[in-house]
């Protein structure tokens, strides 16, 4: 099978900046992240899990200009553009599908370009969290206090994960590279094959005095309350974004963002459509023949209004500007009021009675829908 074009998975074009590449890629994460399925049905899940993983894979080559040089050149399969499939395996123990994918290493670090390079900076992960709101809430907007769990910078030793200064050396075994080189000979002559040092770890330095705090890691997982202003006029699928209040970077890395997803509870009377509400109210027959006042119902108060006599079942009212609040705008949407004549129930002889000298007394000129058939 051919593999997918990875400017086609982030939805950009080959020509596409290093800002429009992360700015889709934090798009599509944010939509496909596995915490926004966690419960939906199992085939969902799947399918959102596989995509973000394939989104990521596409960001960790697209965003590194080495690899994405590499890619634009060759493609996915390789400097023979075709495949390997027609060699045989005379390369070692692993084949030549070894040696490829040592190729490729030589560009990603060797585990998957997760690699934390001495000195380099990282930028810290997004987190995003779903909050769910009810329908006032989203149309008045509010203010909600969410708990977020987010790893942060050491404070007692700055990140660096040592308890003093002086409490770390650089790495014998790499010199403070925090890589480690080996050269393999292949069919294209020597390949550089960089991994990440065994002994640091990629950091380049060895922690001989580590900090309590933090165990010589530095950073901490903490849960810290995050007040969010929700404007009003927000509706479901809708995000907010809280930028630097995610995972901190690492080695100067800028921190990473919150994301807020909204999403609404149905309301139990009324129905929305964008900044527009709908809801039914019902009315008894004599009311819609004769005409009535009726209280139509809003998301703040009740609306006095006239019915003109003679109104059918279903017919519907525009109540102007008082539906939702348009989101950064200062216009409202409308209410719309379906008339729903209720036919009465449980009549007894002297009512059913009554009803039927009306419907003798009527004639045809008063039922105009009837007189048609």
């Amino acid at each position: 099978m051919a593999e997918k074009d990875l400017y086609s998975i982030l939805g950009i074009s080959k020509n596409a900046t290093d800002a429009d590449i992360k700015s889709a890629y934090r798009k599509l994460a944010k939509q496909y992240h596995p915490d926004l399925y966690a419960s939906a049905p199992a085939n969902e899940k799947a399918a959102a899990e596989a995509k973000f993983k394939e989104i990521n894979a596409a960001y960790e080559i697209l965003s590194d200009p080495q690899k994405k040089a590499h890619y634009d050149r060759y493609g996915a399969e390789g400097p023979q553009g075709g495949g390997f499939s027609g060699f045989g395996n005379d390369f070692g123990s692993g084949g030549f599908e070894d040696i490829i994918n040592n190729i490729f290493s030589s560009f990603t670090g060797g585990r998957g370009g997760h690699v934390d390079r001495a000195n380099s900076k990282i930028d810290g992960d997004d987190i995003t969290i779903k909050l769910t709101l009810d329908l006032k809430e989203a149309a008045f907007g509010c203010e909600k206090e969410i708990n977020v769990k987010r790893v942060e910078k050491c404070p007692d030793c700055n990140g660096t994960g040592s308890k003093s200064p002086g409490g770390m050396k650089t790495c014998p075994k790499c010199g403070g590279t925090g890589e480690k080189r080996t050269v393999q000979n292949s069919i294209f002559g020597q390949i550089v094959n960089t991994t990440v040092c065994d002994e640091c770890h990629g950091r380049g330095k060895i922690i001989t005095d580590p900090c309590k705090t933090c165990g010589g890691r530095g950073e901490i997982l903490k849960s810290r309350v995050v007040k969010v202003s929700v404007p009003a006029g927000v509706d479901s699928g809708q995000s907010m974004t809280y930028y630097n209040e995610g995972n901190a970077g690492k080695n100067g890395g800028s921190n990473g963002n919150l994301i807020i997803l909204l999403d609404i509870k149905p309301h139990p009377k009324f129905k929305r459509k964008g900044s527009d509400l709908f809801v039914d109210v019902p009315i008894t027959f004599t009311q819609a023949a004769l005409g009535c006042k009726v209280e139509a119902p809003t998301l703040s108060d009740k609306v006095v209004y006239v019915v003109p006599e003679a109104t059918q079942s279903g017919t519907v009212f525009r109540l102007k500007g008082k539906g939702i609040k348009m989101l950064r705008k200062e216009a409202y949407g409308d209410l719309y009021v379906t008339i729903i004549v209720e036919t009465p129930k449980s009549l007894n002889r002297e009512q059913k009675s009554l009803l039927e000298k009306l419907e003798n007394s009527a004639g045809i000129s008063n039922y105009p829908k009837s007189k048609q058939k």
